[in-house]
């Protein structure tokens, strides 16, 4: 993880906008992600009271963090304090997006990331909620544009709005 945590420093020295950044360490994550192993078989296993998230390495501008998802587990719909860059190394994360209307949130986009899949992301229009579809225990790979060892935690906001359809074209 050495190799990956200096191309992550490198890539966060150029300080370009949030957006490129994520999309720049999502680049480095396709070319050298860490595998399963990175965890104990423990750690592997997860929980049975929900996912865990784990920070596996942290400074100043950016985390590392691994994220272990039985079947069937999935987060609250919610935002994100800086940019993320994941990778999915077992399992599907199913992503639910949402805009935020105020009094409301309009479901704005779904997608599945199956193992191998790799993105990034950056606030604004970060709204989303992300369960494992599969039959398995998933496993993700984040690196996030904070501190996490600082800031406690990568989620900005959690929403508890209602949830309306799209309005039809």
């Amino acid at each position: 993880m050495d190799k990956l945590i200096r191309g992550i420093r490198a890539v966060v020295a150029e300080r370009l906008d949030p957006r490129h950044t994520a999309f720049a360490v999502a680049d480095l994550l396709r070319a050298d992600m860490p595998g399963p192993d990175l965890l104990t078989p423990e750690e592997r296993r997860g929980s049975p009271d929900g996912y865990v998230s784990t920070v596996r390495h942290a400074e100043k501008d950016f985390s590392i963090v691994t994220v272990v998802w039985r079947p069937g587990h999935e987060t609250v719909i919610h935002d994100h304090v800086a940019w993320c860059a994941f990778g999915v190394l077992s399992g599907n994360e199913h992503e639910t997006l949402y805009r935020d209307m105020g009094d409301h949130l309009v479901e704005i986009g779904r997608a599945d990331n199956p193992p191998g899949d790799v993105s990034g992301f950056a606030p604004p229009g970060d709204i989303h909620k992300v369960r494992n579809t599969s039959d398995e225990i998933g496993i993700s790979f984040h690196v996030y544009g904070a501190d996490l060892s600082a800031v406690g935690t990568s989620v900005r906001r959690v929403y508890d709005l209602p949830v309306l359809a799209p309005s039809p074209a």
